[in-house]
């Protein structure tokens, strides 16, 4: 990976030269030097990374310069830091009283003279490892610098399955049959054969979601807990399940599943001991056609839990035409599944011939070629994936360590972050893209705004198919992710070969902060960059002080994710010490209690990039010094209901991208921002406001929004508000023409803004309306002269008044392809799902006519 540590660096390092602090200037040339040779070296370093697995030597040399690049990055950040010092002392007598730091300014030159010697050596020793060939490449530099991919956006629906639909109806049939007792069925077969995959088509199948009165997926994996179990299925039927014991916790299962048909779905189970599951199942109610299935990998395990052989289901491998099928689908997704170019046909039928019907195999080579579209790309892939086989006889590994040898440098750093998270976690996309910002994996070229960038990395795995999508939002944004067991054991393999990541915590640079964790793999780790919450879902981190003590000895760290932590010690004192991490560029607080207020000290982080303090329901103010944070990018105080405003001069924050829960202050509040400051945010990306009472609009503010032209998404909630007046104001409050999504939640008014029309919004792809009093749609919505909504995406949910005709919608929105109505008893002949509209519209809910 030492690619994509390059590659990081060279980026960071680029940008501060164009700052020009004064010690960055005295350092200059050894910083331009460092940065011809690791340029020269970038062509090379990608082939390097691939053979140093073959040679222990080059592996060495490879580990040595990567520790190089990070101490050179460690050197620029105290460069940095000096020259941010410099700058506060630089008028009048100060610069007498603080004279520059000469002792850092000779240790610092010594130590980049050393480090470029040392890269200089290794460059030699590295090109003469990989060859005479490797001069040639030289003079290719252009065309090894990896750009941002064709496809930054999903390009497929990740839902698609191909090949398994006798599997499902086969299953779907055993459950029908269910009678006395519990049925038990096993899904078992190699990694990588659809298991899991099976097993969720039948659970979320509509036929057997009305079958079944509750349903459980739990996931099990090798490092379980019968207790957790336990608690993971008091959770799927909503019960928190905090202090009880094992057998209190049965108990409230036999409760909960008492008189129902219930499904439980128990994946990926490893252990041949079946006591546990034994002493489950005895407490759960029999009968009624209540079923279990049991996904596993052995046979073993299925004879343990009590599954009969007539019950036992091994999925068969894809067949050729099933195999080509979903190749197709992945790797020619950009022109619908169809392959336009016939020279890759035949290479293509080649390379999916030796996946040998494993759809992981299959999914993880379609989606590396859906980035490589010149025949010589497929050809070169093609002996590469030959070379892997011959070296590991699993076919789905070699299928995979081809993809992440094939990842971008800045994709490999996203990539091997999972590493850092149990098995089977479910992790956010948010918290991902923040960190990988954070840290600098994201590539910024051209002033892109960098949330941008980041989710364009991310959709880069997904469609990789190295990351799989588990929640979505109705106009298909991804919420939360994970990755499949098989690929978590080369993540696991790979993280710890470059440090990235050890379960010892030892010599790593980034670790997983979690109830279990113990001091000493914090102990002595002065190289960490990230420490992140890995909580699963449902779960909260208990930190003691002996770890949280440790957090602020970590001097050069960039990410510092504190959500769903509860601490021992006290947060005020914990947060007084995180302010001496200046380098820390992004610190979540969200759902970390109990957050009053943020300490001082933290003025100190003049290099915050992110700051998420949501869900601190007790955060009642904001400190004035948020303003001095120049590098913001994201703010997020959303769903902090103590929390009145925002401080004076938030307008300040140019660079801000991302601001949700935005709170103007009322015009007796003095301190706080209006809501006219945000006129001066022109780089805004997403807004989230909330709307309480009528003057915090005031009348020479309605325009506040209206020249915000990089905003895409905006979301307008009024909970709670007051008064009848602010409608008015609403009204008059224009969104800018460009937006692209637009969500109004508890809306006060009978009717619908006047600029809410096609019209006024003519980018608008996405509308989603929720709660409130809206009765009627102003006129305007449906449109005047033949002017059409380009919406794609409409969701109407909890609006008990609204009253609309599907035929009006239908006119106005030609260009439907989501409807999502639920809870809205007066819409008129809104299609419902079970109809299955032609066109894609579907729509759920209660109480439609």
């Amino acid at each position: 990976m030492v690619d994509a540590v390059v590659t990081v660096f060279l980026e960071r390092l680029l940008n501060t030269l164009v700052e020009e602090g004064r010690v960055v200037n005295e350092f200059r040339d050894q910083f331009e030097k460092l940065q011809d040779e690791l340029q020269l070296m970038q062509c090379f370093l990608k082939d390097a990374d691939k053979q140093k697995r073959k040679n222990q030597t080059l592996h060495g040399i490879m580990a040595k310069l990567r520790e190089l690049i990070y101490e050179s990055e460690d050197i620029l950040a105290d460069c940095q830091l000096q020259s941010r010092e410099d700058n506060q002392f630089s008028n009048g007598c100060l610069a007498r009283i603080y004279p520059p730091n000469l002792h850092f300014q000779n240790q610092t030159g010594k130590r980049l003279r050393k480090i470029n010697e040392k890269i200089t050596d290794i460059k030699q020793s590295i090109m003469s490892y990989l060859g005479p060939s490797i001069t040639n490449d030289m003079g290719r530099i252009d065309a090894c610098n990896d750009q941002m991919p064709r496809w930054s956006s999903p390009v497929y629906d990740h839902t698609q399955v191909v090949g398994l639909e006798d599997d499902t109806k086969k299953i779907k049939d055993w459950l029908y049959n269910a009678d006395v007792g519990i049925l038990k069925i096993g899904i078992v077969g190699m990694g990588g054969l659809g298991k899991t995959t099976i097993a969720q088509m039948v659970f979320n199948d509509r036929e057997i979601e009305d079958r079944f009165e509750r349903r459980m997926w739990i996931s099990v994996s090798q490092s379980f807990d019968e207790e957790q179990i336990m608690r993971s299925m008091l959770r799927t039927l909503g019960d928190a399940s905090v202090g009880d014991d094992r057998g209190e916790l049965l108990r409230k299962i036999n409760q909960y599943l008492l008189g129902k048909r219930y499904l439980i779905v128990m994946d990926d189970v490893w252990s041949l001991d079946g006591n546990w599951w034994s002493r489950i199942s005895e407490g759960l109610p029999k009968g009624n056609g209540s079923s279990v299935i049991i996904t596993t990998r052995l046979v073993e395990v299925l004879t343990k839990m009590e599954v009969s052989k007539a019950r036992m289901h091994k999925p068969d491998i894809l067949n050729s035409n099933n195999s080509w099928l979903l190749f197709r689908k992945i790797a020619f997704a950009a022109s619908g599944g169809d392959c336009t170019k016939p020279e890759l046909e035949k290479i293509g039928k080649e390379i999916v011939q030796k996946c040998n019907g494993l759809p992981l195999a299959i999914k993880a080579i379609g989606g590396m070629l859906l980035y490589k579209s010149h025949y010589h790309e497929w050809k070169r892939i093609a002996d590469n994936f030959r070379d892997e086989l011959g070296e590991n006889d699993d076919t789905v590994m070699p299928s995979l360590q081809l993809s992440y040898d094939e990842l971008p440098p800045y994709l490999k750093s996203c990539f091997l972050s999972f590493s850092l998270y149990p098995e089977d976690c479910v992790v956010t996309k948010e918290q991902l893209v923040h960190w990988w910002i954070g840290e600098g994996f994201v590539p910024l070229r051209s002033g892109r705004p960098s949330t941008e960038a980041g989710e364009d990395c991310f959709s880069g795995l997904t469609n990789r198919c190295l990351v799989e999508v588990v929640e979505k939002t109705y106009n298909g944004t991804i919420l939360t992710c994970k990755i499949h067991d098989m690929v978590r054991e080369l993540v696991i393999k790979m993280a710890e070969n470059e440090a990235f990541f050890k379960v010892t915590g030892r010599g790593c640079r980034h670790f997983g902060i979690d109830t279990k964790m113990d001091p000493k793999q914090l102990a002595a780790n002065h190289k960490l960059r990230a420490l992140l919450s890995t909580t699963k879902t449902g779960e909260v981190n208990k930190i003691s002080s002996s770890i949280a003590n440790k957090f602020s000895e970590c001097k050069y760290l960039r990410v510092l994710d504190l959500c769903k932590s509860i601490f021992e010690m006290s947060l005020t004192s914990l947060l007084s010490h995180i302010g001496f991490l200046q380098h820390l560029t992004y610190l979540s607080l969200s759902n970390t209690h109990p957050l009053i207020q943020l300490p001082p000290s933290l003025e100190n982080l003049k290099n915050l990039e992110i700051l998420n303090v949501s869900y601190s329901q007790n955060l009642k103010v904001l400190p004035p010094y948020l303003t001095k944070f120049k590098k913001l990018r994201v703010l997020d105080v959303s769903h902090c209901g103590s929390l009145e405003y925002l401080p004076k001069g938030l307008g300040r924050l140019s660079n801000l991208e991302v601001l949700l829960g935005f709170r103007p202050a009322r015009a007796s509040q003095l301190d706080g921002c209006r809501i006219a400051e945000l006129r001066k945010l022109s780089r805004l990306r997403k807004l989230g406001l909330h709307l309480v009472w009528v003057d915090e609009i005031g009348d020479s503010e309605v325009s506040a929004l209206v020249n915000l032209q990089q905003l895409q998404f905006l979301t307008i909630s009024c909970f709670d508000s007051h008064g009848s007046g602010l409608v008015d104001k609403l009204d008059k409050l224009y969104p800018p023409p460009e937006l692209h999504e637009l969500c109004l939640q508890f809306y006060p008014g009978k009717l619908s803004p006047a600029w809410l029309n096609p019209i006024s919004l003519h980018m608008l792809r996405y509308l989603w309306i929720s709660s409130g009093n809206l009765a009627m749609m102003d006129e305007a919505f449906f449109g005047e002269n033949n002017s059409a909504w380009k919406i794609e995406g409409l969701m109407l949910e909890s609006l008990s008044d609204l009253e609309m005709e599907w035929k009006m919608v239908q006119q106005v929105m030609p260009s439907l392809k989501i409807v999502n109505a639920s809870w809205c008893p007066n819409l008129v002949s809104f299609p419902i799902e079970d109809v299955g509209f032609r066109g894609g519209v579907w729509a759920k809910g209660e109480n439609r006519r």
